[in-house]
């Protein structure tokens, strides 16, 4: 069903609203016969979109609201999360940052409602991946991250001022004999060794990079 603007050829052109087969429905811009502008798209499980649209495709601003809950507010391209935005999880988690092909992606944050914690970096492909800080109630870790584990050198920066250099480490998989061949051991955690204590410097995850010819 249709009910709204046409273009001499008869197509949705301008404003009007329609119900799909499915039970979804629309409101909103269309060129051409297509939903191009901004409207509001309800679908029948729960979810609703609101904001532009080209050519039947999410693409612009807009915000998303899921069935779970969660809820997305920002940049779209193609019918993706691209670009910059934030989104709240049905934990109360949020991260606000960029996005590319609907994953988190480049520079951004997400904070932890449970713990309060924040990581503050890189991401690559919806993974923490990169120079990045992790910030607690009292104290902060700052390194790099890799595949969402710290690894390699960092420092711990603890509220009563001072500082913990060190590295994560990845611990060496000890093999036993019973060990079924076809099932890989699972990674084990990178171990934090710590190398000295300092009062607060200026050094970053940047500085090593600088450092290494």
């Amino acid at each position: 069903e249709y009910e709204g603007d046409r273009n001499s050829e008869g197509q949705r052109h301008g404003f009007g609203k329609a119900r799909l087969p499915n039970g979804d429905t629309y409101e909103g811009e269309y060129g051409c016969g297509l939903r191009s502008g901004n409207g509001t798209y309800r679908f029948k499980n729960g979810a609703l979109y609101t904001g532009n649209y080209l050519q039947n495709k999410k693409h612009g601003k807009g915000v998303f609201f899921y069935p779970d809950g969660s809820k997305y507010a920002g940049d779209w391209v193609d019918d993706q999360r691209q670009g910059y935005g934030e989104y709240l999880y049905a934990n109360g988690d949020t991260y606000t940052g960029e996005w590319a092909n609907n994953k988190r992606h480049g520079q951004g944050t997400y904070v932890y409602k449970d713990t309060g914690s924040k990581y503050v970096g890189c991401w690559v492909n919806g993974i923490q991946d990169g120079p990045a800080e992790l910030i607690h109630l009292n104290h902060r870790f700052k390194g790099r991250f890799l595949s969402g584990k710290p690894l390699g050198c960092g420092k711990f920066v603890f509220d009563i001022g001072c500082e913990q250099h060190g590295e994560y480490m990845q611990p060496v998989q000890e093999k036993e004999e019973e060990e079924d061949e076809d099932e890989p051991p699972l990674p084990l955690d990178p171990i934090w060794k710590a190398s000295e204590i300092t009062k607060l410097t200026t050094w970053s995850p940047h500085d090593e990079e600088l450092l290494t010819p």
